[in-house]
């Protein structure tokens, strides 16, 4: 029915309770709105790592064998042969014992030894020989038949193609290895509630693996 105007409506108390009808005192407050999805956590794809060696070999030994192992950065992955890199290490040594052994020649000889220890230093830097193994070129070490190849980050060994006794070619990937410390969990929002879904919003997941936990992220 039409309501004339400045007058109150009134109901019943009967026809209140039958409508459901419940009144608050109006107050400011801050409405969120929970969206709720199915998701799979992956793999966080900016912490994943592929291992190869910049140069052509032979693997002659594996310290890390088996997908899903735990490796740390350094921590060697396996012995490796190649004539190159044999080569490369005598020629540093040599360059390096000469720059040593010129102190006392003159400024040309020794500027010339220096520009083909650096040469040799900054090839195998370019290898990815640690800083550990050039030192003890330096030193005077004998170069080495077999040098450990380092892995280059701390993760778990997603994939392993290397085999003992294969030969690799520069650029071939020999392991992927995944820093697991962070995920991704990929939710599938409906499209009607894309728009309640804002950057740095608190999340939380529950997992079918862990009934029990809840994680937390943003």
């Amino acid at each position: 029915s039409d309501l004339t105007s400045g007058l109150t409506p009134s109901f019943s108390t009967e026809k209140v309770q039958k409508l459901g009808v419940k009144t608050e005192v109006a107050a400011v407050r801050e409405l969120a709105r929970r969206v709720t999805a199915a998701g799979r956590v992956e793999i966080d794809e900016r912490r994943v790592r592929t291992v190869s060696a910049k140069f052509e070999g032979w693997i002659e030994h594996l310290h890390v064998n088996a997908t899903g192992q735990p490796v740390a950065r350094g921590q060697a992955l396996f012995e490796v042969y190649s004539p190159e890199l044999v080569s490369a290490q005598r020629e540093y040594a040599v360059a390096a014992r000469g720059v040593a052994a010129l102190k006392d020649a003159s400024a040309e000889m020794q500027t010339g030894m220096k520009q083909l220890a650096e040469a040799g230093l900054a090839r195998l830097r370019n290898w990815d020989i640690s800083d550990q193994q050039v030192k003890a070129l330096a030193g005077g070490g004998e170069p080495k038949r077999t040098l450990s190849f380092l892995s280059p980050a701390g993760g778990v060994v997603l994939e392993k193609k290397a085999v003992a006794g294969m030969r690799f070619m520069p650029g071939e990937m020999l392991y992927q290895v995944a820093d697991l410390g962070s995920v991704w969990v990929l939710a599938d929002v409906f499209e009607g509630d894309i728009g309640a879904v804002k950057v740095g919003a608190g999340v939380t997941v529950n997992i079918n693996a862990y009934p029990d936990k809840r994680f937390s992220g943003r």
